[in-house]
């Protein structure tokens, strides 16, 4: 039941990050970055099969997968700095 219920806290946790950084995406990404809006699609789309496991198997898969959706947070975060970053690089 432990598990369980720190499963769901972390998943509420990181669905939380995830509606996040969908908003806070920069709108010119897909413009003069379509390499990282496709990047930042894929983090999206392996999140949510990562829910559909976790639903799969009863949200019961060691910690791991709580952990890896964590990372990806992660990655969305940096791939937001790396468009900041781009942006702010004169072309």
């Amino acid at each position: 039941m432990k598990r369980f219920v720190l499963s769901t806290a972390v998943l509420a946790a990181t669905l939380c990050s995830f509606s996040t950084f969908a908003q806070t995406a920069p709108k010119s990404t897909g413009d003069r970055h379509p390499n990282l809006r496709v990047a930042q699609g894929l983090v999206a789309e392996a999140s949510t099969r990562i829910n559909d496991a976790q639903k799969a198997n009863e949200w019961d898969l060691g910690g791991h997968a709580g952990k890896a959706r964590a990372l990806l947070v992660e990655a969305s975060d940096e791939l937001k700095k790396a468009t900041e970053a781009a942006n702010a690089h004169p072309n």
